[in-house]
């Protein structure tokens, strides 16, 4: 098979496991209070940065049949790896490693690897049809530690000759994983052993490209002297050699070895402040296969490994921290200016928008998070509070029925709270569903929140629950006013920033004040101003027009911007239908939040009992479905015609939540 016909561009062969790093920047392992829980394991990141960078990786290696298993090969999947030859073993647990970051020179790591399912493998698990499938194969040292997976190693290499597939090697030493240390002790990164360098010697002619730091080269040429090792190497094995340098950059070696590493191909790393060493290596190794692959030269090639290196050593974690294709190559244009890659918006900003995992193209959402405004319905019937609880569980039912019937999967979402509605928070999450909850206090102006600061409460929330926050604001509030409340939405904003949760801003203009489509092209502009990047705004319907300067202004400030969301006014179908036929010409307005059109008639006669449950949930997939055809039959509009005017728009969002 021609190289450039073949299926994948790569396969990684060798150790994944899940990593659970300690939070607490700074403390000794024993003083750990919580963990982070990542993707890890050398090949296993390698195969996630790849991906990131835009190649077509596959993952070769095995899993436990539980929870971490699962974890790992939905955390592949996400990014695009290949998993099909990602073994379930019935046997054996997915690998573990505790590990954490005391400080610029310590981090304390633990292998829990004890008859794990990743050393598992044997050559029966490789198939020379999938292996011949690739460009190339990337092993990794560890695995030539283990009769069982150096076997099974030999026999991928095997087939990859066979079939002129691309051979590489990591040789990522870690002495754990040799026997060499003590049990506790991962954190050693070389101890001389001449049984090890037997081994590997003994396979390093197998491979086209050999890659490792300079003590690792030391294991694998015999020898404490960089250059005597390389030459020692060099007798057994005419690979490209690419010795790793740290800060000094890296040094590529294709021949014979000169006297000094200087002298090879050297490209100058980025200097950047280290937070944390661990998983740097595999991230260069990710930038180094993305241009050895693209045949872009060992000048780009290294340039694109030493950047990534840098911008993970600057981050917490090893896979989460590796970069994307566009935010390495934004790097890279600025690498001179941004001593900390950490600390620079522009490419924190990059890092939080390019690896988002599922795509939302378009929306039909069931707003459901009402608090006070259900209260005062419950009271009105002199209802028992505690059944507005009941009474969302069947609003879900409902929602999950349409969602169903209307065939919504990946377009199916539903905004609901915690105060009444965390058994609905807990059905839906993990399914096919988009979910938001909110934060703010229920009308309150300036924005204060329902449940205290904003960074205890998401501590506690699952990362695919959205942050909604509604804040009802005027360009014109007085400065006071202003200040707050923006100061309130910048805290949400960096919260959710250092989280990992999307957030989606709902504005409102209040009661009382001015109220027109310009303010709230304003209010967008201003937010954009302070740096405030929602995933998500969710807006009320404007003019076609206004929708015009809203697309401009999101282009011009941030073109990864998830979309908008059309408030859901408790107003006749066919009022909604304008709004939406209004906004079709704007490609950013995904979909509708809708809820009181839905729900509330049909809620108001469930708590006074003149409905039974049955006759609710018909009548809210009714009206749900009513909605959801106004979307799909929404029409552009004619520009002077039938448009919402601003007027227009404020008569509606009187009406609004």
């Amino acid at each position: 098979m021609k190289a450039n016909n073949r299926k994948l561009d790569l396969i990684c062969m060798g150790r994944v496991a899940v990593d659970l790093y300690g939070q607490q920047v700074g403390a000794r392992l024993e003083d750990m209070g919580s963990f982070s829980k990542y993707l890890g394991g050398s090949s296993g990141n390698v195969a996630y940065g790849t991906a990131r960078q835009g190649l077509k990786s596959s993952m070769l290696a095995r899993v436990g049949d539980e929870h971490m298993g699962r974890f790992l090969k939905e955390e592949l999947d996400a990014v695009g790896v290949d998993t099909s030859h990602l073994v379930t073993d019935k046997e054996r647990l997915t690998g573990l490693v505790l590990l954490g970051i005391k400080d610029t020179e310590t981090f304390p790591l633990i292998f829990y690897r004890d008859n794990c399912a990743d050393m598992a493998i044997t050559a029966e698990d490789v198939s020379e049809e999938y292996i011949a499938s690739a460009r190339c194969l990337a092993i990794t040292g560890t695995h030539l530690s283990n009769p069982q997976t150096r076997e099974a190693v030999l026999t991928a290499l095997k087939y990859a000759r066979r079939h002129g597939v691309k051979t590489a090697l990591d040789i990522d030493y870690r002495p754990i994983l040799w026997g060499l240390t003590a049990l506790g002790d991962g954190e050693t990164r070389f101890i001389a052993s001449e049984s090890v360098t037997a081994q590997l010697k003994d396979v390093l002619h197998l491979f086209d490209l050999v890659v490792g730091t300079e003590e690792e080269f030391h294991i694998a040429g015999g020898s404490t002297d960089t250059i005597e090792a390389l030459r020692s190497v060099r007798a057994v094995s005419q690979a490209e050699f690419v010795c790793k340098r740290g800060p000094l950059g890296c040094s590529v070696f294709s021949d014979v070895i000169p006297d000094s590493l200087d002298e090879g191909i050297t490209i100058q790393g980025v200097r950047v402040d280290v937070l944390n060493v661990l998983g740097a290596g595999d991230a260069f190794m990710s930038g180094l296969l993305r241009g050895y692959l693209n045949n872009e030269g060992w000048e780009k090639s290294c340039a694109y490994a030493n950047a990534c290196g840098a911008l993970v050593v600057s981050r917490h974690g090893c896979a989460p921290a590796m970069p994307s294709k566009e935010e390495l190559d934004n790097y890279l244009a600025r690498a001179d200016s941004v001593p900390r890659p950490d600390l620079d918006p522009e490419l924190n900003h990059l890092h939080r928008v390019t690896t988002r995992r599922k795509q939302w193209h378009e929306l039909c959402v069931l707003a459901f998070d009402h608090r006070s405004q259900l209260v005062d319905i419950a009271n009105e019937s002199a209802a028992d509070l505690g059944r507005i609880s009941t009474l969302k569980d069947l609003i879900f039912k409902a929602s999950k029925e349409v969602a169903q019937e209307a065939e919504l999967a990946g377009k199916a979402g539903i905004l609901c709270d915690s105060r009444f509605g965390q058994s609905v928070l807990n059905d839906a999450t993990g399914t096919d569903c988009w979910i938001a909850r909110p934060i703010e206090q229920p009308g309150s102006r300036p924005l204060t929140l329902e449940h205290g600061n904003i960074g205890s409460q998401l501590v506690h929330w699952p990362l695919e629950h959205i942050v909604k926050c509604l804040i009802f604001c005027h360009p014109d509030d007085h400065s006071g006013m202003q200040q707050v409340q923006e100061n309130a939405v910048i805290e949400v904003y960096k919260a959710c920033c250092q989280s990992g949760h999307e957030l989606l801003l709902e504005v409102i203009l209040p009661e009382g004040m001015p109220k027109g489509d310009a303010q709230y092209v304003q209010l967008l502009k201003r937010f954009y101003a302070l740096n405030v990047k929602p995933d998500w705004w969710k807006l009320p319907p404007l003019s076609a027009d206004s929708w015009t300067q809203v697309s401009a202004l999101i282009e011009a400030n941030d073109s990864h911007c998830r979309g908008v969301v059309l408030l859901g006014l408790n107003a006749p179908a066919d009022e909604l239908k304008a709004g939406f036929d209004a906004a079709s010409t704007c490609s950013w307005v995904k979909g509708f939040a809708v809820g009181r059109t839905i729900f509330a008639q049909p809620s108001r006669a469930w708590l006074a009992n003149k409905i039974d449950d049955a006759i609710l949930i018909d009548q809210i997939k009714a009206n749900y479905h009513a909605i959801i055809q106004c979307w799909q039959q929404r029409a552009a509009p004619v520009y002077g015609q039938n448009n919402i005017t601003e007027s227009t728009s404020s008569t509606l969002l009187t009406n609004s939540l």
